[in-house]
């Protein structure tokens, strides 16, 4: 085990997962059920494994916490506001898949629920998790 001088921020990752519906934007979002932020809604996401790379780590969070599977996810920016997270230091680097439909959803592993949200009906959320929808829909 290495241990450093300074301390390290975590690396987490976070799914973005949307589709259009009779022209209506949908968002994929879970219900969280633990704290920080317990019983808000945030994108599907977690911690990155030490032997994992980031879009897999993405897949892997998707589907502990939707059920969904998705075969590809492409890379969208990374969010480091120091205090975006109020345990600790974390960076996250956002995915994004766009589905053809709605896919059936349910929560699992620290997502108490999942489900599909208009972008323009969002709940309430964790995190700096709005922000990072308001921007990657504004591009």
């Amino acid at each position: 085990m290495y241990t450093y001088k300074y301390p390290r921020p975590a690396l987490t990752v976070d799914a973005l997962v949307y589709t259009n519906e009779n022209g209506v934007p949908f968002i994929l979002l879970v219900r969280r059920g633990i704290e920080p932020f317990k019983d808000r809604w945030a994108l599907p996401g977690g911690f990155v494994n030490m032997d994992e790379l980031l879009v897999t780590a993405c897949m892997r969070e998707l589907e502990e916490e939707t059920g969904l599977k998705v075969k590809e996810m492409s890379q969208f920016k990374a969010f480091d506001a120091v205090d975006r997270d109020p345990r600790h230091r974390t960076i996250s680097v956002v995915f994004s898949a766009q589905l053809p439909g709605k896919a059936e959803v349910k929560g699992g592993d620290d997502a108490a629920r999942a489900e599909w949200y208009r972008l323009d009906d969002l709940p309430e959320m964790a995190f700096d998790h709005r922000e990072i929808i308001e921007e990657f829909f504004s591009q």
